[in-house]
């Protein structure tokens, strides 16, 4: 089993930035390709990026792209999560999910294994 802990959200003002953690234990091995997902109250879960297993290959949605940063170190087995310009619209649940595959995906449901999801509030 794998088990994916998220950390580093909470309350930020609009503008701030914020990194968050994923840390990653268990059968590490089945994680290959890894993402952040959010989930804001009443909409659905979204992706907001993907990294590879070597962290050279990343993908953002267009929607945090040139704010947000994705990034892993695969010795210390976690996935990070930087983002700035922060806007109350980031307000979410964020997730971490992976995959034994090493192709990165933007659909939640090719993500085999979640974690708990730190929230993420920006006040205006």
């Amino acid at each position: 089993q794998v088990q994916l802990v998220e950390s580093g959200g909470g309350l930020v003002q609009a503008g701030d930035s914020l990194t968050l953690s994923c840390a990653a234990s268990g059968r590490t091995v089945n994680l290959k390709a890894m993402a952040w997902f959010r989930q804001a109250p009443g909409k659905e879960r979204e992706f907001v990026a993907a990294i590879g297993l070597s962290g050279t290959n990343t993908l953002y949605a267009s929607s945090v792209k040139g704010r947000v940063t994705i990034s892993r170190d695969n010795a210390k087995n976690t996935v990070s999560l930087r983002m700035d310009s922060l806007q109350p619209e980031d307000t979410a649940v964020y997730y971490c999910a992976g995959r034994p595959l090493m192709l990165i995906s933007t659909s939640s449901r090719n993500y085999d294994n979640w974690g708990q999801g730190t929230q993420v509030t920006v006040s205006s």
